[in-house]
């Protein structure tokens, strides 16, 4: 693994400080995270990271080459694809992420703010949780109605083999319509609330036929994080 240009530099024959050079500017440890948990490809990295620009995530990607803890790689020379891998030093960065998880959901994670709720990164978080295999039909369209910070309606189109994020409607008949205050979603997704507690309270409504709306909930995986979360909320 190579050193750190001294652009970098803290000047502190340290294992922290060096560690620190190559993972403490912003967003690094936020696209590393996603590496992690599946993401290869840079649109894809672009969506889950919204405030981020494409070039600043095409040089902290460069960056992490660098440094050896990813890879660049052609997986299909003829359309110039390319995906990112991490390498065994990235690998390692896994227990690193799920310590700052741990720590971060109980010392630092309080309610939402505002600026947290985008909808359409939830959705996406959402859209790579999914279990296909459990969906009852070859296709389930369902509609997210979201009010609070950021009104607004979106769809989550399902199927085997695909899920799509939709900004208008797909043109498909709705099974689902999900109205949700959208930072009690969020909570639910974190882990900090129950999702039928959520129902209950009427924070979060399924409109579908009773197969589907009871089966809804079981489509979906939470976010990496509810565990923990939940744990910390749970002290």
């Amino acid at each position: 693994m190579s050193q750190s240009k001294s652009i970098y530099r803290y000047g502190q024959y340290c294992p922290v400080a060096r560690a620190v050079e190559i993972l403490g500017d912003r967003w690094t440890l936020l696209i590393v995270r996603d590496l992690l948990t599946g993401t290869r490809h840079f649109n894809d990295l672009a969506r889950g990271l919204p405030g981020i620009s494409r070039g600043l995530l095409s040089g902290r990607l460069e960056r992490l080459e660098e440094v050896g803890i990813i890879e660049k790689l052609e997986i299909d020379e003829g359309r110039r694809s390319t995906a990112y891998e991490l390498t065994e030093a990235g690998d390692e960065l896994l227990p690193v992420l799920e310590a700052l998880m741990h720590w971060g959901a109980r010392w630092a994670f309080g309610q939402p703010l505002e600026n947290e709720l985008d909808p359409i990164l939830l959705l996406w978080w959402m859209r790579g949780r999914v279990h296909t295999e459990r969906l009852p039909q070859e296709r389930v369209v369902i509609r997210f109605d979201f009010q609070g910070a950021d009104d607004g309606t979106y769809w989550l189109v399902l199927k085997e083999d695909d899920v799509s994020i939709c900004l208008h409607h797909p043109g498909f008949d709705l099974d689902v319509l999900v109205t949700a205050d959208i930072a009690a979603f969020y909570e639910v997704w974190l882990g900090r609330r129950a999702f039928w507690e959520a129902i209950r309270q009427r924070d979060v409504q399924v409109e579908a036929i009773p197969s589907l709306r009871r089966a809804f909930p079981d489509w979906f995986a939470l976010s990496h994080s509810a565990e923990a979360v939940r744990a910390a909320v749970n002290k």
